[in-house]
């Protein structure tokens, strides 16, 4: 796993917290990019807690995804699982890259239920990038992500 910690950037707006950052290449930046645009779309009126999640199919698809909350928060559903969800309604089997980003003190953390089913569609080549906003990415594997994953 490899994890950088870059200098907070002033506006996500302007510039992205991801530019320059030595651990991923111009188009993961994109995907984390693509996932911070997502997070801002995030339906959390209870946790407060915006989420964005860009999927990166093995046939180069992009598939994105925000949390949704709902009153019965069992029924709320994560950014990972949102973009993961879509992707697969769109025929997707395989995750090439997933990019996850959310305003915590160090690169965000997907829940298990997200861990395990990143790992139902991820293999030992999936890329998973974790990132806040504050510009901080940790790069790992599933293997990394989800060390005793539950598979058949």
């Amino acid at each position: 796993m490899k994890i950088i910690n870059l200098p907070i950037k002033k506006s996500l707006i302007e510039k992205s917290p991801f530019d320059p950052c030595p651990i991923i290449s111009s188009h993961e930046k994109s995907l984390l990019d693509k996932a911070l645009a997502a997070s801002k779309k995030a339906y959390c009126p209870y946790s407060h807690f915006s989420v964005g999640a860009c999927v990166e199919t093995e046939t180069g698809d992009i598939f994105e995804g925000c949390n949704v909350e709902n009153a019965s928060y069992g029924l709320s559903n994560c950014a990972e699982r949102t973009a993961i969800f879509s992707a697969v309604s769109h025929g997707m089997k395989k995750i090439k890259t997933i990019a996850v980003i959310a305003d915590t003190k160090g690169p965000v953390s997907p829940c298990g239920a997200c861990r395990q089913v990143i790992s139902e569609f991820a293999d030992e080549s999936t890329t998973i990038i974790l990132a806040n906003t504050r510009g901080d990415v940790a790069v790992m594997s599933v293997k990394d992500l989800l060390p005793y994953g539950f598979s058949f």
